[in-house]
């Protein structure tokens, strides 16, 4: 039994089978049948029911998890203690999508002076995933919004708040949401996270009825669709940066400006705290500086 294929056991569980978890781990789908037909034989049982489409978790399976997060945990800060604690290795981080895209990445190239030594893997993801990689060992930490449910051995800690901007098409000069619901179309972010639930409660607590014309389930399609000219959306003000907005009007969501704040969680008394602590300051002066906070 090695490390590597814990990782890969735990990737094909989070990923929802083997050809996800080759991607996520880098390697061929035989590579990973391989990987976790040794594990099998080395532990004398089958920890996949291959009959099912899936593969599901067997009763033994479902035990070795727990035992693989633990032990990938261990081996994880065991190397960082081994390399002095923070300031050499792979820091392992996650971030949602917006903050993946421009924030996190001009971050690290500013936290990259303090620590040369230090190199950084970086996945992109929804909230409870990330959050479970944390709880897993797999990340060291992960940049999450707040309003979601932060699993029992983890903290959250708020970093800065970003305001939330209505984004209008091409060619629409109108400021007030109120008017503008009744001549444009909501092109609405239809995913279950926080933002979505964010956006839809307080449409609804300003009573206001949106014709819906599209709903899609990426932010980069939300801001396609605004481009398109298909309708006006709600966006994260991370979401501007990007060219597909250049060009586009924009102006602030709510009487008093709706925010949602950006925060990292992670392992209470993680041996790569002293990193994440000035990772979170160096965030927290990037989103000053581009307009995130209060």
């Amino acid at each position: 039994m090695d490390t590597r294929q814990l990782e890969t056991f735990l990737a094909i569980i989070q990923r929802g089978g083997f050809a996800a978890a080759a991607k996520e781990v880098n390697l061929s789908a035989s590579a990973v049948s391989q990987q976790i037909s040794a594990l099998e034989q080395d532990l004398g049982t089958a920890l996949f029911d291959r009959s099912r489409r899936p593969p599901a978790l067997t009763t033994k399976g479902r035990e070795v998890q727990s035992s693989a997060q633990s032990i990938l945990r261990i081996v994880a800060e065991t190397k960082a203690t081994v390399r002095d604690g923070d300031v050499g290795g792979t820091l392992a981080l996650g971030a949602l999508r917006t903050f993946g895209a421009y924030i996190l990445p001009h971050a690290l190239a500013r936290l990259k002076d303090s620590y040369p030594d230090l190199s950084y893997r970086l996945r992109v993801g929804l909230s409870e995933d990330l959050m479970a990689d944390v709880v897993s060992g797999q990340l060291d930490a992960a940049l999450v919004a707040d309003h979601v449910a932060v699993p029992a051995g983890l903290q959250w800690t708020l970093v800065f708040s970003e305001p939330l901007v209505v984004l209008t098409p091409p060619g629409v000069t109108e400021k007030r949401l109120e008017k503008l619901v009744r001549d444009v179309p909501f092109i609405r972010y239809g995913i279950q996270v926080p933002l979505a639930r964010q956006i839809d409660t307080e449409i609804a607590r300003l009573g206001l009825t949106v014709r819906q014309v599209v709903s899609v389930n990426t932010m980069s399609a939300v801001l396609g669709c605004v481009q398109a000219g298909l309708g006006f959306a709600i966006v994260p003000y991370a979401a501007l940066r990007g060219s597909q907005t250049a060009l586009l009007d924009w102006f602030p969501f709510g009487a008093t400006p709706i925010h949602r704040g950006l925060g990292i969680v992670q392992r209470p008394n993680s041996r790569r705290g002293k990193v994440l602590e000035q990772l979170s300051e160096v965030l927290r002066q990037t989103g000053i500086s581009q307009g995130d906070d209060d």
